[in-house]
């Protein structure tokens, strides 16, 4: 059966392009095309090409028979010392895939965006709650806002439209990922029952009480999906969250007690700092529990962690937009967590 959809996913291998991936094979219209440096392993529908983004030759010669994608969803990143480094090859690789795709794909039907909410300001301090899409924009650098631009300008007179998904804090299992808050927890209370430790709320002081939500990986890959075949969602931004609101002081305890943890006074201590040297425990608990050998590398994002627990001012947008246009979906970010820890536990991630 010819599939009626072609993908380009791009950069296949974090946690949000491997949840889209997931969910695209679900959908039996769709053929998949996975971009990223380490490549994947083919299947049915599904192959990836192993590609250097930030080369332009190396990226129109890996690309240039793509003749067929009707859909690029782009969710490559990567990390830079500072945000104004952050600009250049993250508008770079986004410039260099459109420039040897659309010329080719004659089919080519949408581009789909994965921002956040750092065009919102989120992560330089206290910033307007909730965030909505129509917000005012902020001081540069700021690449998510770059990106958007230069798709703007490139759809211009185009056939072919586009989306800017923006979710909050992004759950899921991925592995070898720098921004997996789920994974962090998981292994952090893992490591805390191995020491006989209570689950201790690492952040900062106030940010135990301030409210936060999250975006489930799963639920992003049906909502980035959505906007991007609607035709009411063309050239529009869209947050994209579980629904709900939440505390760490209500939810700490009780992520606590799915793993039979007590809790203890938070205790403000930088994950990179004090699990930096735990990867010999790690190592002793994956042979103790049968655990698969990942290194400790794959599993700890702790720096983004870090990042996460300082947020001591509210940290949640508006997702009545997505609503409004079609999309209802929802989970409860306390069963999002039960959901990837369980998982992780069934791939012998975590004991």
């Amino acid at each position: 059966m010819k599939t009626k959809y072609t993908a380009l996913v791009v950069g296949a291998n974090g946690v949000i392009a491997s949840s889209l991936i997931d969910h695209l094979l679900t959908l039996e219209d769709w053929q998949v095309i996975g971009l990223s440096r380490k490549g994947g392993q083919n299947k049915e529908r599904l192959q990836y090409i192993s590609v250097d983004l930030l080369n332009r030759e190396n990226t129109e010669q890996q690309l240039k028979h793509l003749t067929d994608v009707t859909h690029i969803f782009y969710a490559a990143f990567q990390d830079r010392p500072t945000w104004a480094e952050l600009v250049a090859p993250n508008l770079a690789m986004l410039v260099n895939v459109v420039s040897a795709v659309e010329p080719i794909a004659h089919g080519l039907q949408h581009i789909s965006l994965m921002q956040g909410y750092k065009v919102y300001g989120a992560h330089l301090g206290p910033f307007k709650t909730p965030a909505r899409e129509t917000d005012a924009a902020h001081m540069p650098p700021e690449f998510n806002v770059d990106q958007q631009q230069f798709l703007e300008q490139q759809q211009k007179g185009k056939q072919w439209t586009w989306s800017a998904i923006r979710p909050s804090v992004v759950g899921g299992t991925a592995l070898g990922n720098p921004m997996n808050l789920a994974m962090v927890i998981a292994v952090y209370a893992s490591i805390s029952k191995e020491l006989g430790l209570p689950l201790r709320f690492p952040g900062k002081p106030g940010a135990y009480n301030k409210l936060l939500e999250m975006t489930d990986a799963g639920l992003l890959a049906k909502a980035t999906v959505w906007a991007a075949t609607d035709p009411r969602c063309a050239n529009q931004a869209f947050n994209i969250t579980n629904g709900d609101l939440f505390r760490w002081e209500e939810l700490w305890p009780k992520l606590a007690s799915w793993f039979d943890l007590e809790t203890a006074p938070p205790l403000p201590m930088q994950l990179q700092v004090i699990m930096a040297d735990k990867a010999e425990l790690w190592k002793s608990m994956q042979e103790k529990y049968g655990l698969e050998k990942h290194s400790y590398d794959a599993v700890s994002s702790w720096g983004f962690g870090d990042v996460v627990f300082s947020w001591d001012y509210d940290m949640f947008g508006d997702s009545s937009k997505s609503r409004r246009f079609g999309f209802h979906e929802y989970i409860e970010t306390e069963t999002m967590f039960y959901n990837l820890f369980e998982e992780m536990r069934q791939k012998k991630i975590i004991p």
